[in-house]
């Protein structure tokens, strides 16, 4: 039962597990290098990495504290195309499992939002440089004439290679270099769920949420833009491009019941869980972990 000491130390446990660089024994994070280009700190290496970046001194240079790429790399396409070679040459080795999922998508690097990217990356790289990513995650929502909340949920389908047959928002989506969070969102709604941008406009935005975890396949600093659409009764979304198997209206409490369990896929959970004290089901009166629940939304690299 939400509020419950049960249900507040297992959704403690995936805030846990999400920020396992942070809170983890063990993590690699007293030991890791910083990732900087131009003169921007803009990720985290692991030690594991160093004897495979000293193979490349065109490209690299390691000091005590970071790892750096060389200065004759100034502009964004030097530094896109340079690591690029290095890790096609690293996928071509098979040194990275990550490697083998290349997705020809690329992020933008740069060390805050707000600032202009430094360079790209491939996705399925991100973690070997602890590179931060974004996405955006839509909370779909029905408020009833009796107060009530209802929300709409998507189960992945098998196939998917990240948390296959687990619980998601109706909406989300990483950020690629090529788009805005505005253009990511609309694109998601069509593709995922077929929302019309005629509706999926009116979403709101909700802030963000962060965290960062670390596991076999690197560090993962992410940050989710989060969004709020409120549609009516009647509304039903529709299975799109096939990464969601179907979608579901279940009662608010019912979808914060699932946090703490395997169901979600983690990320995604944690943005039920936003939802849920921005609009006043979870507070300070009502459940005693309240402080660190909302610290555990909002923690940075």
């Amino acid at each position: 039962m939400a509020g419950s000491r049960s249900w507040a130390e297992g959704v403690l446990q995936l805030l846990g597990r999400m920020n396992s660089f942070h809170t983890l024994q063990g993590s690699s994070k007293p030991v890791c290098k910083q990732f900087c280009v131009g003169g921007q700190a803009v990720g985290v290496v692991q030690p594991r990495m160093l004897p495979l970046l000293r193979g490349y001194p065109e490209v690299f240079q390691i000091t005590n504290g970071h790892v750096e790429l060389r200065d004759h790399l100034r502009t964004f396409q030097q530094r896109s195309t340079a690591l690029e070679q290095v890790l096609r040459d690293w996928r071509e080795r098979g040194l990275f499992n990550c490697l083998s999922k290349w997705r020809n998508e690329e992020y933008p690097v740069m060390s805050r939002f707000c600032d202009p990217p430094l360079m790209n990356i491939e996705r399925a790289a991100v973690g070997l440089f602890g590179v931060r990513s974004y996405g955006v995650h839509l909370n779909g929502f029905v408020r009833h004439d009796d107060g009530r909340m209802s929300m709409w949920i998507g189960r992945r389908t098998i196939q998917k290679e990240t948390y296959p047959g687990r619980l998601d928002n109706l909406v989300a989506g990483g950020i690629p270099a090529s788009l805005g969070v505005m253009e990511t969102l609309l694109k998601e709604c069509q593709e995922e769920a077929c929302i019309p941008d005629s509706i999926a406009r009116n979403a709101r935005p909700a802030g963000t949420i962060s965290y960062t975890y670390e596991d076999d396949a690197g560090i993962f600093p992410e940050c989710q833009f989060v969004y709020d659409l409120e549609v009516p009764v009647d509304f039903r979304p529709e299975v799109g491009d096939g990464e969601v198997l179907e979608f579901y209206l279940w009662s608010l409490e019912q979808v914060i019941e699932l946090l703490p369990g395997s169901e979600f896929k983690p990320n995604c959970a944690m943005v039920v869980l936003d939802f849920a004290i921005r609009h006043g089901l979870l507070h300070a009166d009502n459940e005693r972990h309240y402080q660190q629940l909302v610290e555990g939304l909002h923690r940075e690299l």
